[in-house]
């Protein structure tokens, strides 16, 4: 035998050993509810964009490389993308209140010629993600920067000059009603899921000393003002912000005089506690005792609002702190315990998979999609159930009828869950492969599966199940987990985009593994099978399987099912 022969046998072989138990590990694993970001960053094209838009053809791929990334993060089980929107008193739409960011056209004040903001949301929804507005709040760049420059010009006495740099003053009302301005102004125009506040805090280098109860009252105000501003408009739209990742000391841990409540004047605990906020990502750029005790105080004191502490994977890059990739994972697998989400700051460490992020994320940690949780305390009404699913003759393509909903929100988006066995478990999350959709119409293989659609509103309510049609029983099994084969060659049914499976297993139905076929084309030569009946499954570079179906080896006869 061939070396290269033994060694591909080899590892065929323990694959088939533990992908049994690796799949109900990943079974596990896999919550149908969990928030997954990232941030991706504008200024200074750090994450987007790469290059400027001057005219039709470098927009256009300006926007092609945005697509780019977002494919990336779906990939990986992204669900919400935090978009920096406004910068530094600049944006990447068009403002009645700030000039255009340069990042966009290389000209700070200058339009690249589309709406970036309209352009993103657009996409995202497209692949069923979320996307929040990430507005930087107090910092408003360099002193004579052209964001800077106008603010200053329109309000001589609300910016502060620290270092060089402008920052809204905290302790100014004004400071409160022009954010939720800005806020409201996003929020009114544009289909945004969420407003998430930056750096909304006093800046650590504010050259008074601050009363901290006083300062966290001017924090405070301020984010109560957006709030009511944006909620007045779409009480729908989340409000979230990303706080120092340290609330607080702890009887169990010292943050080193580096935490939100008493260095920078934020309550963001509180703020979940009176509704202020509706979700926090903490910026936990930390690792071990300065990570895990902190991560579970903002779960104790969430008040049951949404938590997704904020990963610094840019620490992986050898140019960085050169962290191992474990540190990371770890970190995860806590937060998974604890029902908690995650965030990846930024987004291009992770599209570039520094120290295999990525591929952690995409081919283990996340490879099945996931829900955002439910703003239950804003509203818990479920909407009605889409209605008369049917196919089209090729059996192709899947259609529903829409649902009724109960929220007043403007629209209703649907999930689409599928499964080898009747009725789809919906709250199985391995059985979601599509979230968010607008169409009620999608292109699926009928061949053998199962599928269920549910509507869910803009605050994540989700209806009871449609169901597709019951199968007609014949014998032991169902009709429809018969695939076709004529003694010589089986039909394999396509992969879709949902599975990845480079093999298919052929087991007894006492789950004795008799053969291991390639996993290519539309059939598998059988011929060598003695006659009987038989479960395929499929086998996936990870050791992950799906049942697939069964089929009947006959050769004196063609398959009767």
């Amino acid at each position: 035998m061939k070396l290269n022969t033994y060694r591909h046998c080899l590892l065929l072989l323990l694959l088939l050993c533990c992908f049994n138990a690796k799949a109900q590990l990943l079974s596990n694993r896999t919550p149908k509810r969990e928030v997954r970001a990232v941030w991706l960053t504008t200024i200074g094209g750090l994450d987007w964009p790469h290059s400027y838009a001057q005219s039709t053809k470098s927009m256009e791929r300006q926007q092609k490389e945005l697509c780019s990334i977002l494919n990336r993060l779906q990939k990986a089980g992204i669900n919400t993308v935090l978009l920096q929107t406004r910068i530094r008193a600049t944006t990447i739409y068009p403002s009645s209140y700030e000039p255009w960011d340069g990042c966009l056209s290389g000209f700070p004040g200058r339009s690249p010629g589309y709406d970036a903001l309209a352009f993103a949301i657009e996409e995202c929804h497209k692949r069923g993600m979320e996307v929040q507005a990430w507005v930087v709040t107090l910092p408003v760049g360099k002193w004579n920067a052209l964001g800077c420059q106008r603010l200053r010009k329109r309000y001589p006495k609300l910016v502060r000059r620290i270092d060089g740099e402008g920052y809204l003053n905290p302790e100014s009302p004004q400071t409160a009603h022009y954010l939720a301005d800005l806020c409201a102004e996003i929020t009114r125009n544009y289909d945004i899921d969420g407003i998430h506040l930056d750096y909304i805090r006093y800046p650590e280098t504010w050259p008074a000393k601050v009363n901290p109860e006083r300062g966290r009252a001017n924090i405070t105000y301020i984010a109560k003002t957006i709030h009511d501003r944006v909620k007045a408009l779409k009480p729908w739209v989340k409000m979230s912000c990303s706080p120092i990742g340290k609330a607080d000391d702890l009887p169990r841990a010292w943050s080193h005089g580096w935490n939100a409540y008493k260095t920078v004047c934020q309550d963001a605990q509180g703020w979940l506690q009176s509704g202020l906020m509706d979700e926090l990502f903490p910026m936990m750029y930390f690792k071990d005792d300065q990570f895990f005790p902190f991560a579970i105080d903002w779960k104790e004191q969430s008040a049951g609002r949404i938590i997704a502490p904020g990963l610094g994977i840019y620490f992986l890059s050898p140019k960085e702190k050169n962290w191992n990739l474990d540190v990371i994972t770890r970190e995860m697998e806590v937060l998974r315990q604890h029902d908690l989400g995650h965030a990846y700051f930024r987004s291009r460490f992770f599209t570039d998979n520094v120290k295999g992020i990525y591929s952690f994320a995409s081919e283990d940690f996340d490879y099945s999609p996931a829900l955002v949780p439910p703003m239950t305390w804003a509203s818990s009404s479920k909407p009605g159930a889409p209605t008369r699913m049917s196919w089209n003759q090729e059996g192709n393509r899947l259609f529903w009828n829409g649902a009724i909903d109960h929220s007043g929100c403007p629209y209703l988006l649907y999930n689409v869950y599928s499964s080898r066995t009747y009725p789809v478990d919906i709250t199985n999350g391995n059985n979601l492969i599509a979230t968010y959709q607008r169409d009620t119409i999608m292109s699926l293989s009928r061949d053998g599966r199962y599928y269920a659609i549910t509507a869910i509103d803009r605050y994540g309510n989700e209806s009871e199940p449609l169901q597709s049609e019951e199968p007609k029983t014949v014998g032991n099994a169902t009709s429809a987990e018969f695939l076709a084969c004529d003694g010589l060659l089986l039909r394999l049914p396509p992969k879709g985009n949902v599975l990845d499976a480079n093999y298919v297993i052929v087991e007894t139905l006492q789950g004795a593994v008799i053969a291991t076929l390639p996993y290519q084309g539309h059939t598998a030569d059988v011929k060598n099978i003695p006659e009987g009946i038989y479960w395929l499954r499929s086998l996936g570079r990870k050791g992950r399987t799906h049942r697939l179906g069964m089929f009947v080896v006959k050769r004196k006869a063609l398959n009767p099912f």
